[in-house]
């Protein structure tokens, strides 16, 4: 089963609404959708925040596409626990047993965005509201840009984990 799916937009703006209410915004940066795995530990989560902070999706200053990471760009994160990304089609009904259970996912999901803000800007960080609550997530990509990574199994090349 994979773990941690998680793709990542680049984004000129997103915004996200619980109840009809704006929760959180924010501007030029990465919009996060975290697929929670049953398997899933805090080395996923650690690895997760590594590509999250290093994965080069923005023009650099000298206008070279692609040269650039979230953090060197200064941009903001917003972060949207998504079960969804781990469903499994049976028919066409999809199943949702491969992601990790509410009352432990959203322990799981704060520590993630504990790390991420350590990592970097935390007043860049966005995210943490109601868990589990219906949202209305607007995004507006950048180029567009949509790239979904997943932690490595245990067994993958450690040459290629980082």
């Amino acid at each position: 089963a994979p773990a941690d799916a998680d793709d990542r937009a680049r984004a000129a703006f997103t915004v996200c609404a619980v109840a009809g209410e704006q929760v959180s915004s924010i501007g030029r940066g990465l919009c996060v959708l975290l697929g929670i795995s049953r398997d899933d530990t805090e080395r996923e989560i650690d690895f997760m925040v590594r590509k999250i902070l290093g994965l080069r999706v923005f023009e650099g200053a000298e206008g070279r596409p692609w040269s650039s990471s979230v953090a060197e760009a200064r941009g903001e994160v917003l972060c949207v626990s998504q079960f969804t990304l781990q469903a499994v089609l049976k028919g066409n009904k999809p199943d949702f047993h491969l992601a990790m259970a509410g009352e432990r996912a959203e322990p799981f999901y704060r520590l993630f965005l504990e790390r991420l803000r350590s990592a970097y800007r935390p007043e860049l960080v966005k995210g943490g509201w109601e868990f589990g609550a219906l949202m209305r997530v607007h995004i507006e990509n950048d180029g567009p840009v949509t790239i979904q990574i997943e932690s490595p199994l245990p067994c993958a090349d450690p040459k290629q984990v980082n």
